[in-house]
């Protein structure tokens, strides 16, 4: 089955661009309540199920051991740009740990928030672990090692007991077994699983309801869910899609991005989960999409969205060249 059509990018009035995907709207149960493209492809999610990784930091004690609070969970589940402030809490949760950054085995990278690598740069700072957007959640991971009294070398394997219970947990929620057959390795050396669209709405769905979920798991999930709607700059950073819709939403949604065109959100008011992939792994399509899907469902919120509905696009001397727009007709279920 081939995805539709669901993003346009013009210029002047043509069509020069178009990006493939598909979505799956649905509750806790996997009732669709729209859909588009073939919601049974499996896709690698990336960083849009960090918030289901973070589960055992909070299901093990090992968050309250530590003093983490709302901005730690926060951090624990983002994809942060490396501004300054990420970069310090991330070395106070390591700290808490009796850790330094050197345990840390996402690898350096450059910051993605353009002031802060500048800045790195100027001052003839090199990138460290601590920079990577995901070392807060590989901090909360080395957190759940030390609680538990694991030996925290090599968390990030397959076969480690930290990653033994983050499998659990997303299997749990997601209700797909997630096999080595089915397996990578994500940008930051963790494993990754490939996972159908419609599981992943689903088991975003139960993450924000509880529904399905041990009583002890639904507790662990809405204090996730409150900590990202609450500290919603720690899960991104400044100017970040996720960090400004969250903002937009006013704590009704948690919304994250993985690599490679991925979104996945849920709305505990309405009981939605959603998963989204762009065929193509572009930002801008998938941006737009996640925007159309959410200005839809909370229709309240939905001028949040305009810059997004549709995006313009410029050039470098700010003359309007043309948009990044959804074909409405993919979107219609939710109207």
């Amino acid at each position: 089955m081939e995805d539709p059509i669901l993003v346009e990018v013009t210029r002047g009035e043509r069509v020069e661009s178009c990006h493939r995907g598909a979505f799956v709207v649905c509750d806790a149960q996997g009732n669709m309540r729209a859909c588009a493209g073939d919601a049974e492809q499996a896709v690698f999610p990336r960083s849009a199920v960090k918030a289901l990784q973070a589960l055992p930091l909070v299901e093990t004690g090992a968050a309250d051991a530590y003093g983490f609070g709302p901005a730690e969970l926060a951090l624990a589940q983002a994809s942060h740009g490396g501004e300054p402030a990420h970069v310090a809490l991330a070395r106070a949760m390591l700290e808490r740990c009796g850790l330094t950054e050197a345990a840390l085995l996402c690898g350096p990278q450059w910051p993605s928030h353009e002031e802060s690598m500048l800045h790195l740069a100027a001052s003839g700072g090199v990138p460290s672990p601590l920079h990577n957007n995901c070392s807060g959640k590989h901090a909360g991971m080395l957190a759940v090692a030390v609680g538990c009294g694991f030996d925290p070398a090599g968390y990030v394997e397959p076969d480690h007991p930290v990653q033994r219970l983050v499998r659990e947990a997303l299997e749990r929620v997601t209700d797909v077994a997630h096999i080595e057959g089915r397996s990578g390795i994500d940008g930051c050396s963790l494993p990754t699983y490939s996972v159908p669209l419609r599981a992943l709405a689903r088991g975003f769905a139960r993450f924000g309801t509880g529904a399905g979920l041990s009583p002890e798991r639904a507790a662990a999930a809405q204090a996730l869910f409150a900590a990202a709607t609450e500290y919603p700059w720690y899960v991104a950073g400044t100017g970040r899609f996720c960090t400004l819709a969250m903002q937009a939403l006013g704590g009704r949604a948690l919304v994250k991005a993985g690599a490679e065109g991925v979104f996945c959100a849920t709305l505990p008011e309405t009981g939605l989960g959603i998963a989204l992939k762009v065929d193509d792994g572009a930002t801008r399509a998938s941006e737009a999409v996640i925007a159309e899907i959410l200005a839809r469902l909370v229709p309240e919120c939905a001028a949040s969205f305009d810059p997004w509905r549709p995006r313009q696009l410029v050039n470098r001397r700010l003359i309007p060249t043309g948009q990044v727009r959804v074909i409405e007709e993919a979107f219609a279920g939710l109207s």
